[in-house]
């Protein structure tokens, strides 16, 4: 067992089933260890879920197609899909941190400097494209690790210490900028190719969209079995059966309207391949079922056994490893990496995207598929303004709006779980 102890994450569910030496069941994915129950009883004990999220993604959408018609065109869709990638991918990042109760507030920060490191290595160091990004990827693990070492051993709070990463990393970009600023990145380089004029053919489309809802099914199907041999109740495999052919038909129906125009393009293909293995490590592996443990109470995760400071240390490389996935991403869409890149609004972007999705910022309750439906909302009103021809200032305003009510949403549910488990 770990001799350092970290600072305590909230108390939010995890708890008792990790005392009592069970596997501890994301919250987003089910309700009870004890006793199963039905979504509408979960849904009645304060498990909204995505719920919220698809409704108000709705709205929008809807708004946004009566004042603009051309919105839910397969253009701009599209468009939307591959802006919403590089982000989306520094978002999975933030979403772990947040299941353990902490922060980082240096992805910006890692990611331009990720980018920084693509664009120096292709035109002035005369490195491979390969090379390039390995050496991105090893820059992102070794932040990760001096964060979760930092945060283990010494006991420094997740937020001063990715607070000081974010000024740090910042100056290390700068530097490896040079004093230009700004680098081009060659545009026949094979990733900006990927990031902008790789399309999958709708053959492949259709193929990952059956192969997507043809796993769901089977998942249910061996969930029910080790259920079986446990003697535990199956479960009813209708509703496997219901989801994986929504899946089906939902995604058939969107590979063939964005077909009509460029189709379905490799780099959001690539954050949501991302986002489902995330989802199965969260949501199906020992590592995944320790970090819901750890976030829900770091003192039953602990006692149950769990090596709390390796789980700490794993989430925040992992969090650094995304952020310089979506930087290289970026800048493989914009061509260049300059002292913009991983600047602006990407930190909070990433942030937002986590916490309206649906992931709890008192930890324990969340999942993967939170990045992907947190950065569509915040890209679809990012889109819909620029299509209306509002200034930005609307936009972060807006934004801002959701964010806040998105942790209403959340506070009032937890408030709820709490009431409902004291009944």
């Amino acid at each position: 067992m770990d001799a350092s102890t970290p600072p305590t994450a909230p108390a939010d569910g995890g708890g008792p089933a990790a005392l009592a030496g069970q596997p501890v069941v994301p919250a987003s994915d089910t309700t009870s260890i004890i006793v199963p129950r039905s979504r509408l009883g979960r849904l009645r004990g304060g498990d909204l879920g995505a719920l919220p999220v698809v409704i108000g993604l709705v709205v929008i959408w809807l708004v946004f197609q009566l004042l603009n018609p051309n919105f839910l065109s397969a253009n701009n869709l599209v468009n939307l899909t591959l802006q919403c990638a590089a982000v989306g991918t520094i978002a999975i990042g933030i979403v772990l941190v947040l299941l353990l109760g902490q922060i980082d507030l240096s992805v910006g920060s890692v990611s331009g400097l990720a980018a920084a490191i693509l664009g120096a290595g292709l035109t002035q160091a005369g490195w491979s494209l390969w090379l390039a990004i390995i050496v991105a990827l090893v820059a992102g693990v070794l932040i990760g690790l001096l964060y979760g070492l930092l945060f283990t051993r010494f006991g420094v709070p997740s937020f001063v210490i990715t607070l000081a990463g974010l000024l740090g990393f910042l100056g290390l970009q700068l530097l490896v900028l040079g004093p230009n600023g700004s680098i081009n990145i060659p545009y026949d380089s094979p990733i900006v190719q990927f990031a902008q004029s790789w399309f999958l053919p709708p053959w492949l489309a259709y193929l990952l969209v059956a192969l997507s809802g043809g796993s769901i099914i089977v998942s249910g199907v061996l969930r029910s079995r080790r259920r079986r041999e446990a003697g535990l109740p199956a479960g009813a495999l209708v509703s496997s059966v219901i989801r994986g052919a929504v899946v089906v038909v939902l995604g058939a129906v969107v590979v063939a309207y964005l077909a009509t125009d460029r189709g379905v393009g490799a780099m959001f293909v690539l954050f949501v391949v991302l986002v489902m293995i995330m989802n199965f490590m969260l949501s199906r592996t020992k590592w995944g079922r320790s970090v819901y443990a750890v976030g829900g109470s770091v003192e039953a995760a602990r006692r149950a056994g769990i090596r709390v400071n390796r789980i700490y240390i794993s989430v925040f490389i992992l969090c650094s490893t995304f952020a310089v996935v979506g930087g290289l991403l970026a800048a493989a869409r914009l061509t260049s990496a300059s002292l913009s890149s991983g600047g602006g609004d990407t930190n909070l972007n990433a942030i937002a995207a986590a916490v309206i999705g649906g992931t709890s910022l008192f930890g324990g309750r969340g999942s993967a598929w939170s990045a992907l439906l947190g950065i569509i909302v915040i890209q679809s009103i990012s889109n819909g303004l620029t299509l209306l021809n509002l200034d930005s200032s609307i936009r972060y305003m807006i934004t801002g709006a959701v964010l806040l009510l998105a942790v209403i949403v959340d506070s009032l549910s937890r408030r709820s779980r709490q009431s409902h488990g004291q009944a």
